[in-house]
């Protein structure tokens, strides 16, 4: 009787003190919505609460890289909290993923993600209401549900947005469009530090934010996932159901609860008389959102969608006619959250059983994934994709698989080994292993959010079976650690070029002031066959470098490159060291556009590949300032995709000519093309439907206009090109290469040599949607070249191989571009 008096008195004073709790308007001093709150403070918030409820608890899961930290709020009941752990690991035992001892689990998981993108910087002041709420007047919905709340996924988008919106806003407000607070300048707050969208970013993992909210989301796998979002002031508030197309792999029930999720939102909305919309604009297929990718590790994902983003600030006008203020957007989050906490509370058991389901694989119509190893750099970069989802993989037994060949896109056979790599569906996460490995998505509707295909064994560049039935297949747990020794004795080291990790490898040896030549001829030396782009470097040339063997091989073993010393530089065949077709590797000095009329992601791309993988200088030129830029301190100028009609004008394009012709290399990538083309100054043309008739009426019926326009796009299809391997920009690449192409634009052959990789006649669609207007010009044009101007070279890749640094494969030609193009004279800028 004692102790249940005990445990009555201990729930009344909590329930008391719960009731005590500042609300965010009492512990910031002013209402939410009335001013943005600098991320410091919305963790601040949450502290406080986790301080004074011990049924909140928070727990940091990472920094930026502005090293803002990064949090996830667990809110439950006092019962729930106290066993946390246990529902955690009874969660996971269910499907499989754990054998914890117990597999029954009642109690469901929300995670509710907060700004993902920086600008749309509602959703985090609406997190912080949410959480009040919930440990106030919406206790009861804490019963039988955890409740996991991420308020900033972006904090580094999010102040650099709320600081320049803090610093040019008016007072009072200016709801008038054409106001300064409403014009938010480049790049913007959308994305992270290094300008990516981590919206896109959930599969790919290139960012330290992805990287770090994966390891405790595995941890979790929660029920539902929600991301919350703002998209454009006349949109008022989208929810679930989402659009077609769907991913296959996404259940009915996932489906239906959709459904039923809405149909609780709009009960609210329709109460308060809120504009909304649902089952249109955001579909489920591309994989790597922040509602698809948990979609398809079993959750019910979804993205929500409010008016504003960056442009609306505190209030705007629009064009509807009337005033969408921020009080009302954190208004419509905060329900919206409740809402979705709510039917999961009322639906615990459901959410489990359903749950346990969906990771049943036995209907997949691949069993076994195979991918040859013939390059252990690529294999070794795939795994460690794999490892942050936390998806198994194998090791193929000796012979031989049958199945969809992804290199001759029809069915056929792969000779394996030991050294294979495979990637079964038969495993807990098999749904999602579909989703990245399978050929090609099935596309139910041509009207996508985004690309429309994205496999890995094309995006990482490997020959690829995909098995109906289930191979043979067992762990291989054999350390491959190089280690290399000094040969002071020898004339040269000799070392691979057909990665990635190669070039970070060259990169760091040029910034040790390491001289480093390559052959653009293959050959043979001392029993050993080496091909065109291998790495030679010479005794001769670093004979003033007094550490040169110590500091060669220290950075060889950290590195874990393998070189081969040799005592000659005479060869069996081919070239000799001394030969002109040896050619030394300058230390290029790099610069990049940034600005105006640069894409941002396009040029964060670029940024963070020079600084996370090749780990190389960078110089980044502003548009503002490139007339007055002195080219002649750089050796290599990379221009972005973006739109540089008054950036690039007849007098920049003069320059950029001059300073080619004298020996420097211009990389211009995607849309920055269409500054060079069609111009007599180059050789770069734009190929055109020659029978397109543009005095041709239109009669599409207007209900039909935007399905018809897919007929003239390209939504992120792979295409399977053909390869100069012995022109050095494909040097480490064999004649075939998968391109993801993300537009229609095309052009001609150059009409000297220097195509290097273009689309034949028959030219085939490996994957990915492409209209058939668009597809008329895509058989022979180019895809990467380089026109010849005096002792420099203007490199056009039409495509981006840096696309969201997920197409792993393409990336040795942008660094080829760099150096192994006019970088023969070392004495331009080096030592």
């Amino acid at each position: 009787m004692k102790t249940r008096l005990l445990l009555l008195a201990l729930l009344c004073s909590s329930f008391i003190f719960s009731q005590n709790i500042k609300s965010p308007k009492e512990y910031l001093g002013y209402k939410l919505g009335e001013r943005f709150t600098r991320h410091h403070k919305v963790v601040d918030y949450f502290k406080y609460v986790s301080k004074q409820l011990s049924n909140v608890t928070l727990e940091k899961y990472g920094e930026t890289n502005e090293h803002r930290p990064l949090y996830v709020s667990y809110i439950s009941s006092q019962e729930n909290i106290d066993n946390i752990d246990k529902i955690r690991l009874a969660n996971l035992t269910q499907v499989g993923i754990k054998s914890a001892g117990v597999a029954i689990n009642n109690k469901a998981i929300v995670w509710l993600s907060y700004n993902v993108h920086g600008n749309e910087a509602s959703s985090s002041e609406a997190s912080m209401q949410t959480l009040y709420e919930l440990v106030t007047s919406k206790k009861s919905y804490l019963e039988n549900t955890i409740v996991i709340i991420d308020p900033c996924i972006n904090p580094d988008g999010r102040d650099r947005y709320v600081n320049w919106f803090n610093q040019v806003s008016s007072s009072p407000y200016n709801p008038n469009q054409e106001a300064k607070e409403h014009q938010e300048p480049w790049p913007g707050g959308r994305a992270n530090h290094y300008l990516f969208d981590l919206n896109r970013d959930w599969a790919w993992a290139t960012q330290v934010e992805s990287q770090q909210r994966l390891k405790i989301y595995n941890k979790w796998m929660p029920h539902i996932h929600v991301d919350f979002h703002e998209q454009f002031i006349n949109n008022p508030y989208y929810f679930a159901p989402a659009a077609e197309p769907f991913h296959e792999v996404i259940s009915d029930w996932q489906r239906d609860f959709q459904v039923q999720i809405g149909k609780n939102h709009a009960k609210y909305f329709d109460k308060n008389n809120w504009l909304y919309f649902t089952k249109e604009s955001f579909d489920l297929l591309y994989p790597s959102y922040g509602d698809t990718y948990p979609t398809f590790m079993g959750a019910i994902g979804m993205t929500y969608e409010q008016a504003g983003h960056g442009m609306a600030g505190l209030g705007i006008n629009t064009d509807h006619g009337y005033e969408l203020t921020l009080i009302d957007r954190v208004k419509h989050h905060k329900t919206t959250g409740l809402s979705t906490v709510e039917i999961a509370s009322k639906n615990a058991e459901k959410l489990n059983s359903e749950f346990k389901k969906f990771f049943d694989n036995k209907s997949l119509k691949y069993k076994s994934y195979v991918l040859k190893n013939d390059n252990q750099d690529k294999t070794d970069r795939l795994k460690r994709l794999l490892d942050k989802h936390e998806i198994n993989y194998e090791y193929t037994n000796k012979g031989k698989v049958k199945g969809y060949n992804y290199t001759s896109l029809k069915d056929g056979s792969l000779n394996v080994s030991s050294n294979d790599l495979v990637i079964h569906s038969s495993q807990p996460k098999g749904k999602m292993v579909k989703a990245l490995f399978e050929p090609k998505a099935k596309l139910a509707d041509s009207l996508t959010y985004d690309i429309t295909a994205w496999s890995l064994p094309y995006a990482h560049g490997f020959n690829a079976i995909a098995s109906k039935t289930k191979v043979s297949s067992s762990k291989n747990t054999a350390n491959n650690k190089v280690y290399n020794n000094t040969s002071p004795n020898s004339y040269a080291y000799l070392s691979k070029w057909n990665s990635l990790e190669d070039a970070t490898f060259l990169a760091q040896l040029l910034k040790e002031n390491i001289r480093v030549r390559f052959s653009e001829k293959p050959f043979s030396v001392e029993g050993k066959s080496y091909d065109r782009g291998s790495l030679i470097i010479l005794r001769h040339d670093n004979v003033k470098h007094k550490k040169f063997d110590k500091k060669l091989i220290a950075i060889t073993n950290k590195l874990e490159r393998k070189i081969i010393a040799v005592s000659t530089g005479f060869v069996s065949s081919g070239v000799d060291f001394g030969s002109y077709s040896v050619n030394p590797i300058n230390k290029q000095k790099v610069a990049v556009l940034s600005g105006k009329g640069t894409s941002s992601l396009a040029f964060g791309e670029i940024w963070h590949f020079f600084e996370t993988q090749l780990e190389y200088p960078l110089t980044v030129l502003d548009t503002d300032n490139f007339g007055r830029a002195d080219l002649n301190n750089y050796d290599v100028l990379i221009i972005p995709n973006g739109y540089y009609g008054s950036v690039l004008n007849k007098n920049t394009l003069e320059k950029i000519k001059k300073w080619t012709r004298s020996g420097g290399t211009v990389i211009a990538m995607s849309n920055a093309l269409r500054a060079f083309a069609d111009k007599k100054e180059f050789t770069l043309k734009t190929k055109k439907d020659e029978k397109k008739d543009s005095l041709k009426s239109n009669l599409t019926p207007y209900a039909d206009i935007e399905r018809k326009s897919t007929e003239n796009f390209i939504t992120g299809a792979i295409f399977k090109s053909k390869v100069d391997k012995t022109h050095p920009l494909a040097f480490g690449y064999s004649d075939t290469y998968f391109s993801l192409k993300l537009g229609s634009n095309s052009y001609k052959f150059l009409k000297d040599v220097g195509n290097v990789a273009y689309f034949t006649k028959d030219v085939a669609n490996a994957s990915g949607f492409a209209g058939k207007k668009a597809l008329k010009n895509i058989p022979e044009s180019l895809l990467f070249g380089e026109e010849r101007i005096g002792n420099g070279s203007i490199i056009y890749m039409v495509d981006n191989p840096l696309f969201r640094s997920f197409w792993d494969n393409g990336k040795l030609f942008f660094v080829n571009a760099i150096f192994f193009r006019n970088s023969h004279n070392i004495t331009k800028n080096n030592q």
